[in-house]
């Protein structure tokens, strides 16, 4: 679980709570025609611009945003020079019994292993990681737009809300509950939009680069494997990826230079 997502929804949501209750009535910001109007319309909004499996595909995707137990980077690489000295010592097909935990490094290994032609197997597999890009790209198309259209569903809200009132002017106990769905409309608005959709949209971007990054260093570990290059020669390989301090965590060999 990813416990910064987690953290950052409770204690945002806190800092509301408890800034309401503090001087005031947690109930007095419950309305249920404003909730209503908000989630009820950015939805409505949400399916009439994308199709309905790219809004439940969204809905998958966003999980990655809670949960996300992929190993480290640091393990991936050490487990791509392991596999590179085992192929470089004992051959390619020395790997049939290697088992991984990544999936996408998994199906690249039998890729390898069927004897298939290097270049073949690195256009084959950015094929398959751009697909995936496009896929994550749809889910975070999604979240931006419900980030941008409950604040506008808030703002019809409280056009509504202060018709009503306008309308009832001359019976004060009707102007009170106006006025509440005018204002907690927009207010509905500005927390789905800045405290869970809009952040949930970025942090999808982030894991997609980071798959991205794995991906590519994969690609970048099996054509080595394929070529059996030496360990210093994977090991450039898979920096062209890294930032410098990556390099410098991934650096195999104690007396090598750090860059």
């Amino acid at each position: 679980m990813d416990l910064a997502t987690v953290i950052g929804i409770l204690l945002g949501m806190g800092l509301i709570v408890g800034s309401i209750v503090y001087d005031g009535s947690l109930m007095a910001f419950v309305n249920i025609p404003g909730v209503l109007i908000v989630i009820g319309g950015t939805l409505a909004a949400t399916l009439i611009k994308q199709k309905f499996s790219d809004v439940l595909g969204a809905f998958r995707v966003a999980k990655q945003a809670f949960f996300y137990g992929r190993a480290s980077l640091d393990e991936l690489l050490a487990k791509i020079q392991e596999l590179s000295e085992l192929a470089r010592k004992d051959g390619v097909l020395a790997l049939e019994n290697v088992e991984t935990n990544d999936p996408f490094l998994t199906r690249a290994l039998t890729m390898a292993i069927d004897g298939l032609d290097v270049e073949f197997v690195v256009s084959n597999l950015r094929r398959d990681s751009a697909s995936l890009s496009g896929r994550h790209q749809r889910g975070q198309q999604v979240f931006r737009f419900m980030a941008s259209t409950s604040p506008a569903m808030g703002m019809i809200g409280t056009l509504i809300g202060l018709v009503n009132m306008l309308q009832t002017l001359d019976n004060p106990d009707s102007i009170g509950p106006a006025m509440a769905v005018a204002l907690l409309t927009t207010f509905y608005g500005a927390v789905l939009a800045f405290l869970i959709f809009g952040p949930i949209a970025e942090k999808l971007e982030d894991r997609t680069k980071d798959e991205l990054l794995r991906r590519n260093l994969v690609i970048a570990g099996i054509e080595s494997i394929i070529c059996r290059h030496n360990r210093n020669l994977t090991q450039t390989h898979l920096d062209a990826y890294l930032a410098p301090r990556e390099r410098k965590a991934s650096d195999p060999e104690p007396g090598r230079e750090k860059r």
